[in-house]
Formats: structure tokens, C-alpha cells, sequence
């Protein structure tokens, strides 16, 4: 600010001039603050704008893969199989991986210790190998959740923790044969898995099978422990209700555990009840003589006198298995002591005509109609006089098990076809009649009778209390063409007999004598026979599935009460 004073001379005041100054210089001072605050805020608009784009972009990502991973355990997941009384036999799980990742390790020793101590079985050296192969690998699969949590709090970078649906079987190798396994892709490659693995992958709803766990177990156990008694081979056994089909157990030996997921092509854990194809021997004779009867060709007591105990077909010898056979004796008595004689003139008496329609109204000589896809075809028949004669006694005839199985159900049950089958809602009604109830009941009658008579071949059988009645039949193994020493031998019962109810098979492939086992009969007496004598259904199979009568007996009468 300028004044004038008296002189009239100019003052200039300093605080005027910084005071002017000061107000010049605030002007610009404060467009600069402006420009500023408007490139900043124009930066962080911007800046938000890219992060609002990436957050929706990944979130939709996230969304997308979310929903890829939701189909994907979705497709992942199959249908439960429990038993008939409700036990998980496979189950979709989500199970829980460990892995390690070597590049992300720098102390290899002081992980493993740690390791070790979660895992003591875990083996220096394959973790060692595979660490040194500087990949990922697995150290653990299908952990317990406390174990999952205990390796995930080991705090190790290297550690690659993972979950996953995947398929497992709480009884392992119980019902590999039955059940059978899925590949990496979850699709079914054998047994039931793959049978029926559209079902099992497009419902929701737990399959449930006529298979009993209990009863299974029970026999597989026994069967482990009679293969090492008489060092069989193989062995099999098939419980099967004899009025609708439903098989309550089918065993085949050796089996698998079917969580391990390995490929099984070995010869010797085929299926040997529903695939394996065998000549089942003197089992075949129960047929002959049903057929006889139902064509009433003979009665029981029809008498075939004057038997030789040899005669010659074809340049081949055939001869009775045991030579105090008496020569002359009743159609019954001639499946009673199972003679292969008696049986040819049987079969002489029916004819090719009758004999083979005869057996295909029993299924024997086509593939059996089953829900696994694990099924033999018997061998065809190139029918002749001789064929007709050997096939009489089950020589020169091949089939499975589970085929022979059904026509001694059909057999027994009054003569009503039925239809075999794992599924315990599958409705099988008795329709079509393949022979007379009266046959029925006469086969039934003699078979009580080989049971329990002397000159029977199944008196180790003769279980107290639940009425066995059966069938033996020893036959040779061959192989490359020809005849050898190796038996199959095998016992096909019925029980109870007064009012059946189930068929029960017992397979033993290439069985061997044992001269320190002790056999104890089961009739009430206390008679008692050390060593086996003969190689012989009678004394193999006879006596394993007399065992297993005894301990699975008291379930079958106190779970099914129409047993009696």
C-alpha cells in the first residue's frame, strides 16, 4: 500500500509489499493443488476401473470353473451297492491326497523324518528314488481327515495336499468277483461295475444286492481255510434261494482287493462260478435220471439188471468209479452210488433227442441269463451214441457252475425255471414248468438219501439239524486235449429237504489228499477218520461244505424265518 505524507513523498510499507506479495503468489500456489488432486483422482478412477474389470473377470472365471468342477464331481459320483441288510459294499467317497513336489524342497531328510513319524511305514528309499526323479509324486492316498489335517499342519511347502471323489470298498477283496472295479476315468471295467454302470452313474438311488455280507464272509473264510488243507488250486461256492434266484453268496478263489485298482488278467482269478467252464462229473447223473422220470421212461424203482462193470464206445473204455458196485440195481439206487454204468443205460433208455432237450430246458448248455457280464459259454456238443453215453455220468460235457447250480434249483423247487440274480428287487416269478412236481420231489428224496445212507457218497454232509441233501461229482482236468490226473471236485446240495429252500454249491480246483486232517461226522455219532483216502468229492468238497452248512445254518434260520 502506497501513501503520501505531508511532503507529499512516497512511503512504501515492507508488510504492505509481503502482504501483496504473499497474496500474488497464493493464486498459483493453489491451481497447482487443484491439478494435482485431479490427477490423482483421475489415476486412482482408473486404477479402480481396471481392478472392478479384473474382480468381474475373475469371478466369472472362478463361477465357470466352480460350476466345471461341480459337473465334474458330479460325474464323478456313482450310485452306493449295499447288501440285502443295508451294508456299504462301494461307496463315492471324497478322499484326501498327499504329493510332494521336489523342486520345492531344499532339505529332503528333514522331510522325511517328519513324514516318518505320520507314516512309520513309509520306505526310505522309494521316497528317496522318486525324489531324485525331480517330478511330483504321491506319498499317501485316501488319508482319515485327522490325517490330512496333520500333514497339512506340517507347514512344508513341498507338501501338495489334494482332495478327491473317488470309489471304495469297505470289505476290500470280499466280493471283488461280484463287484469288480472302475478305471481312472470312473467307468466301470468289470463285475458289477461295469454291468451296470449306466444305473450306477445316472441314479441317485443305492443298488442293492440279495447278497448277504455275513454269510459271505463266512464262507470265503472257510473256503481260505479248506484251500489250505487240501491245497487247492482255486476254490468257489454259490449260495443261491432256490425259488427266485437271489444268490445270497458267490465266492471265487483266488480273489483281489478291489481298491487297489490293478488290472487283473491272470488266468487264476477268473470268476470261477459264473466264467469258468468245467467237466463237473458225476453231478451230470442227477440230470439223467430226472430226465427219465419226467419223460416216464423209468420210475425209481425201475431195475437195471446185469450191469457190466466196464463197456466199451468207440474204442474207449468206460467203467464204473468203484468196482463193488453191485451189477444189478433200481434207477434210484444207480444215483445213490452214483455209478457211471447205470447212468449210461439210463441215458440209452432216453435217447440224443430227449436227452438234449432235456438239458436245454435246464440251461445248461447256453449262457446263463446274469446280471455280471463275466460269463462262460458252454462248450457245443457234438452229440453221437458215445457222447450221449458220456455225457450221462457229466464226462465230455463242459459248463459253469452257476449254470448247474440254477437246474438243481429248478429241479428242486417243484420244476419251475427261474432266472439267477445279484439283485435283490428283481421280481422272478415262477412261471413256466420244465418237469413235474413229482420228479421234484422223488430227486429230492434220493439225494436226501446219498446224504445219509452208507452206501451214499455225502455223508460228511449230513449236517443235524438242517436235512443236506446232494450230489458229488469228481471229474479228471484237461489239458492240451487230454485227461490228467488233476480233479475238479465238486458238491452240489440242496436243504432243507423236506421243504427246500436253497441250493448251495462247493467248487475245488485241483484239490489234494491230507493225511493228518481229521474228519468228524456231523450225524450226531461220534465217528471220527484220519487222513483222506480218496481224492474224491466225498472227502473234499463234501466235507468243506459240511463246515460251511454248520456256521452259516443258524443265520439262514434266524434271519429267514420261511427256512423251515
Amino acid at each position: 500500500m502506497i501513501n503520501k505524507d505531508k511532503n507529499n513523498d512516497r512511503k512504501i510499507y515492507i508488510t504492505d509489499i509481503e502482504q501483496n506479495y504473499l497474496f500474488l503468489n497464493e493464486f498459483p500456489k493453489k491451481k497447482v493443488s487443484f491439478n494435482r488432486i485431479a490427477f490423482i483422482f483421475f489415476l486412482f478412477l482408473i486404477v479402480s476401473i481396471i481392478f472392478s474389470v479384473k474382480i468381474f473377470y475373475y469371478g466369472s472365471f472362478s463361477n465357470n470353473k466352480m460350476l466345471v468342477e461341480n459337473t465334474i464331481i458330479k460325474n464323478e459320483i456313482r450310485s452306493d451297492i449295499i447288501d440285502r441288510n443295508g451294508n456299504f459294499l462301494a461307496k463315492t467317497v471324497l478322499t484326501n491326497n498327499i504329493g510332494i513336489n521336489p523342486q520345492l524342497e531344499t532339505d529332503k531328510k528333514k522331510l522325511f523324518v517328519k513324514l516318518k513319524i505320520l507314516f512309520p511305514d513309509l520306505s526310505l528309499e522309494q521316497f528317496n528314488n522318486k525324489f531324485e526323479k525331480n517330478k511330483f509324486f504321491y506319498v499317501k492316498k485316501k488319508l482319515s481327515p485327522e490325517k490330512y489335517d496333520q500333514v497339512r499342519l506340517l507347514g512344508e511347502k513341498s507338501i501338495i495336499t489334494e482332495q478327491k471323489i473317488t470309489r471304495i470298498y469297505p470289505h476290500e477283496n470280499l466280493f471283488s468277483h461280484v463287484i469288480g472295479q472302475i478305471d481312472d476315468e470312473n467307468n466301470g471295467i468289470s463285475g458289477l461295475e461295469k454291468s451296470l454302470d449306466k444305473k450306477l452313474k445316472k441314479s441317485k438311488k443305492k443298488v442293492q444286492l440279495a447278497l448277504d455280507a455275513n454269510i459271505q464272509f463266512l464262507i470265503r473264510n472257510e473256503l481260505i481255510k479248506f484251500q489250505k488243507i487240501f491245497r487247492s488250486k482255486g476254490s468257489a461256492a454259490l449260495l443261491m434261494n432256490i425259488d427266485n434266484g437271489q444268490i445270497l453268496s458267490l465266492v471265487s478263489l483266488p480273489d483281489f482287493n478291489i481298491n487297489k485298482r490293478n488290472k487283473i488278467i491272470e488266468e487264476k482269478f477268473i470268476n470261477r462260478i459264473s466264467m469258468g467252464l468245467y467237466e463237473l462229473g458225476s453231478i451230470f447223473k442227477t440230470f439223467t435220471l430226472a430226465g427219465a422220470l419226467n419223460e416216464k421212461i423209468i420210475v425209481p424203482d425201475t431195475n437195471f439188471e446185469n450191469m457190466p462193470k466196464s463197456i466199451n464206445c468207440a474204442g474207449r473204455k468206460i467203467s464204473e468209479y468203484d468196482m463193488e458196485i453191485p451189477s444189478s440195481l433200481t434207477a434210484e439206487q444207480i444215483l445213490i452210488r452214483s455209478g457211471n454204468i447205470g447212468s449210461v443205460r439210463i441215458a440209452q433208455k432216453m435217447g440224443i433227442e430227449k436227452t438234449k432237450k432235456f438239458l436245454n430246458s435246464l440251461k445248461i448248455l447256453d449262457p446263463i441269463n446274469f446280471e455280471l457280464e463275466e460269463v462262460g459259454k458252454p462248450l457245443p456238443i457234438k452229440w453221437g451214441k458215445c457222447k450221449l453215453a458220456t455225457v450221462s455220468f457229466g464226462h465230455g460235457i463242459s459248463t459253469t457252475p452257476l449254470n448247474v447250480a440254477t437246474a438243481y434249483a429248478m429241479i428242486s423247487n417243484g420244476g419251475y425255471e427261474i432266472k439267477p440274480t445279484l439283485l435283490k428287487d428283481s421280481i422272478n416269478i415262477k412261471k413256466k414248468k420244465v418237469l413235474d412236481k413229482y420228479v421234484s420231489n422223488e430227486i429230492n428224496s434220493i439225494l436226501r438219501k446219498i446224504v445219509i445212507t452208507k452206501e451214499g457218497t455225502a455223508n460228511l454232509a449230513n449236517v443235524r439239524g438242517y436235512s443236506v441233501s446232494g450230489k458229488t461229482g469228481t471229474a479228471q482236468k484237461i489239458e492240451n486235449g487230454i485227461y490228467t490226473k488233476k480233479k475238479i471236485n465238486t458238491f452240489v446240495s440242496i436243504f432243507p429237504s423236506f421243504k427246500p429252500k436253497y441250493v448251495f454249491l462247493v467248487l475245488l480246483d485241483e484239490p489234494k489228499t491230507n493225511s493228518e486232517y481229521i474228519y468228524n461226522y456231523r450225524d450226531g455219532s461220534e465217528k471220527k477218520y484220519k487222513g483222506t483216502p480218496f481224492n474224491t468229492a466225498g472227502w473234499t468238497s463234501v466235507e468243506v461244505a459240511g463246515k460251511i452248512i454248520e456256521k452259516i445254518g443258524p443265520i439262514l434260520a434266524t434271519k429267514y424265518k420261511d427256512f423251515y
